[in-house]
C-alpha cells in the first residue's frame, strides 16, 4: 500500500491591503474591538475585476506545481475547496483543468467550507494509497470580499474574513513512515444554520421570486455566524479530533512538531494550543495578516510556515479545521 507526500506548496493572496482602520471608515469598528476578539490586524481583499476565486487558486496551483518539480501534465486529478466558486455551477476544479491546460482529467469540487482543504487532503489521500492516481492537485481558494455585507450591521462577520488561495501537490510515496499517515473526517448537520450564507439556493425561493422582490432589507444574502454558539462548538471539536488522529497513529500532543490549525480565531488557535500545552514554536497562526480565509486558511498556513523553515523533513505535522455544515477535521502528517 502506498502513502500520499506533499511534495509541492504555494499560496497567493492579492496585493490589496484591508487594515482595521481601513474598515473604522466604512462602518462602526476600530482596531481594538477587532483585535480583541479576533487577533486580526489586516486582510487581503480582491481589487474587483482583478483577480476571482478559480484565478486565485489556479497562480497558487502553479507555484505548488513547479516546487514539486512534476510537469502540469503529470496531474492525475484536482480537488478544488470553495465556498466561494465563481459561477453557481459548473464548479472552479474544471476551471483550473481549463486554465491551467492540463489534459482532461478528472476534477471536483468540495463545499466544505472552512474544513474543505482538510477534506480535499483526504480524498486526495485515499486516491493515491488505493494506486488510483499518482499526483494529485488539491486547492483552497476564497474571494469572500465581494459578499460581505461592509456596514456597521455586517460587522460582525465582514471584519473577519480575507481572501486568498493555497495549494498543495501529493504524491504517491513508498516509503509509508512518512506522508500522511491518517485523516479523520466529521459533521454535524444540526447546527448547519449557525454558519451560514441562506440566499441565493434553490431550497429558499426561486430566482425569479429573488429577481421580483428584490428587497433590499433582506440579510440573507450574507453570511450569518452565531459567534459564541460557534467558538464554543470549535474548541471542542478542533481538540477531540487533533486526539483522535494522534490516538490512531499511538501518539502524545507531546510529540506534535508543528500544528496548523484553520484560521478561524486566533483565540479559538490559543485555546487549543493552552489545552495541548503546546509552546508557542509549536503552532503557526497568521491569522493577524490575512483574517478567514476559510478553506484557504490552511494551505496558506502551511505553505509559509515550510517557506519559513518552520516545517522540516520528518516532522509531526497536524491540519486541523472547523467550521461551517458544521464539519471538522485532522490530517497527521510525517513531513
Amino acid at each position: 500500500m502506498y502513502n500520499s507526500k506533499i511534495i509541492g506548496l504555494g499560496y497567493f493572496v492579492p496585493d490589496n491591503v484591508v487594515t482595521n482602520d481601513d474598515l473604522s471608515k466604512l462602518m462602526d469598528t476600530n482596531d481594538e474591538w477587532i483585535q480583541e476578539r479576533t487577533g486580526i490586524k489586516e486582510r487581503r481583499h480582491v481589487i474587483k475585476g482583478e483577480d476571482t476565486t478559480t484565478s486565485m487558486g489556479v497562480k497558487a496551483a502553479r507555484i505548488a506545481i513547479e516546487r514539486a518539480g512534476i510537469d502540469k501534465d503529470d496531474i492525475d486529478f484536482i480537488v478544488f475547496a470553495t465556498l466561494s466558486p465563481d459561477y453557481y455551477f459548473p464548479g472552479p476544479g474544471v476551471l483550473v483543468q481549463r486554465d491551467l491546460g492540463i489534459k482532461t482529467v478528472g476534477a471536483v469540487d468540495i463545499r466544505n467550507q472552512c474544513s474543505g482543504f482538510v477534506y480535499g487532503v483526504s480524498l486526495a489521500d485515499q486516491y493515491i494509497k488505493s494506486g488510483m492516481y499518482k499526483n494529485v492537485l488539491v486547492i483552497g481558494s476564497e474571494l469572500h470580499s465581494h459578499g460581505l455585507d461592509m456596514t456597521t450591521r455586517g460587522r460582525a462577520v465582514s471584519v473577519i474574513f480575507g481572501d486568498g488561495a493555497g495549494a498543495a501537490v501529493l504524491s504517491r510515496e513508498e516509503d509509508t513512515e512518512k506522508g500522511i499517515l491518517s485523516t479523520h473526517l466529521h459533521s454535524e448537520g444540526q447546527h448547519a444554520e449557525e454558519l451560514s450564507l441562506i440566499a441565493p439556493g434553490m431550497g429558499k425561493r426561486w430566482v425569479n421570486d429573488i429577481l421580483a422582490d428584490n428587497d433590499p432589507e433582506d440579510e440573507s444574502y450574507f453570511p450569518y455566524m452565531n459567534g459564541q454558539f460557534v467558538f464554543k462548538n470549535a474548541v471542542v471539536r478542533f481538540s477531540e479530533v487533533i486526539m483522535e488522529g494522534l490516538a490512531a497513529n499511538n501518539l502524545q500532543p507531546s510529540q506534535i512538531d508543528m500544528l496548523i490549525p484553520h484560521q478561524a480565531n486566533l483565540r479559538i488557535s490559543q485555546f487549543v494550543q493552552k489545552k495541548f500545552g503546546l509552546r508557542d514554536d509549536q503552532v503557526f497562526n497568521n491569522i493577524m495578516s490575512y483574517g478567514n480565509t476559510t478553506a484557504a486558511s490552511i494551505p496558506i498556513a502551511l505553505t509559509e510556515a515550510w517557506e519559513q523553515g518552520k516545517v522540516k523533513e520528518g516532522d509531526l505535522v497536524v491540519l486541523a479545521a472547523f467550521g461551517s455544515g458544521f464539519t471538522w477535521g485532522s490530517a497527521i502528517i510525517r513531513w
